[in-house]
């Protein structure tokens, strides 16, 4: 992905400080998000290994997720496609659509990207620099959130619809000179989405176990769906969040959220990119958590039981 700073997070983040009327975790009300079981399958992405696309890993770890998709929502679409990369090969991608309540016309669309980058192009060392990112948490935490949350739907289904996008290849190529070679799933879905389709909002979770959690409001996001952002980040500070969610611009990415907005998708990235092994081989899983985990899987789940 690729970044802007805004100058005024740390306005923003005093004031955010203020704001907050309950610590993190402070939400009293009964939990269905299970953060033990979706960290369980945060562990489980891991054994797979990196997920690089053209790997055994990627390979087991897609089938993986699908198996796990079919035994909880009530349909599951696999989008199966080829990449042509800029270096000439050929990428075996898919992604998976998984539906609760299919035909419900309102839809609420939450997403992650399920694959790893080939190499750790931000790791001081230069010879690590060759080699992939394990993504523990760009990667392995928003599917682990997002199974997490195929469970809860299962055991009670949502009085909307809702759909949970798993996009592949995502981080393959540089954000920062081609565009061809990232994002490619979800600029796949932009452009073969389900006839008329057209979601209440979507939220992409990208990032978001780690164990220093804190998520500001992203800048592609507030220009293009400022409602939505307003809506997740107040679900947050009522379930006691606050000091999590924080107002206030501090990054502007270019994000899976961004493919969806150019299709007319009001999109919005939930991303706690103040990480500092992001694409580094230091990825791993002792940096995440099952209580951060909690958090947005609390958030998600209030935001389809309004």
């Amino acid at each position: 992905m690729t970044i802007r700073k805004s100058p005024l997070w740390r306005a923003a983040a005093c004031l955010a400080l203020g704001l907050a009327c309950t610590a993190r975790g402070g939400a009293s009300r009964p939990r269905e998000f299970a953060a033990a079981r979706a960290f369980g399958y945060l562990e489980q992405q891991m054994q797979f290994g990196p997920r690089v696309p053209g790997t055994p890993a990627h390979e087991r770890t897609g089938d993986w997720i699908l198996e796990h998709l079919r035994a909880t929502a009530d349909t599951v679409a696999v989008q199966s496609f080829t990449h042509v990369t800029r270096q000439g090969a050929t990428l075996r991608l898919r992604n998976f659509l998984a539906r609760f309540r299919p035909a419900a016309t309102e839809r609420v669309l939450f997403l992650a990207h399920w694959d790893t980058r080939p190499h750790a192009d931000q790791a001081a060392n230069l010879a690590q620099q060759r080699l992939p990112v394990p993504g523990a948490n760009d990667g392995a935490s928003g599917v682990a959130l997002l199974l997490g949350v195929a469970d809860v739907l299962k055991a009670k289904p949502p009085s909307v619809g809702v759909d949970l996008l798993f996009v592949d290849g995502e981080d393959y190529g540089n954000f920062a000179t081609d565009s061809n070679d990232v994002l490619i799933g979800s600029r796949y879905f932009a452009a073969h989405q389900p006839p008329g389709y057209q979601p209440l909002f979507a939220v992409l979770f990208d990032m978001v176990a780690d164990k220093d959690q804190q998520f500001y409001y992203e800048g592609n996001s507030q220009a293009v769906a400022p409602e939505v952002v307003d809506r997740v980040w107040r679900v947050a500070a009522d379930l006691g969040y606050g000091r999590v969610f924080i107002p206030g611009v501090r990054h502007t990415l270019t994000d899976d959220h961004v493919a969806l907005q150019q299709a007319g998708i009001h999109a919005i990235d939930v991303v706690d990119f103040d990480y500092p092994y992001w694409h580094t081989t230091d990825d791993t899983i002792d940096k995440v958590s099952a209580a951060s985990l909690q958090v947005v899987g609390d958030v998600a789940i209030a935001l389809v039981r309004q």
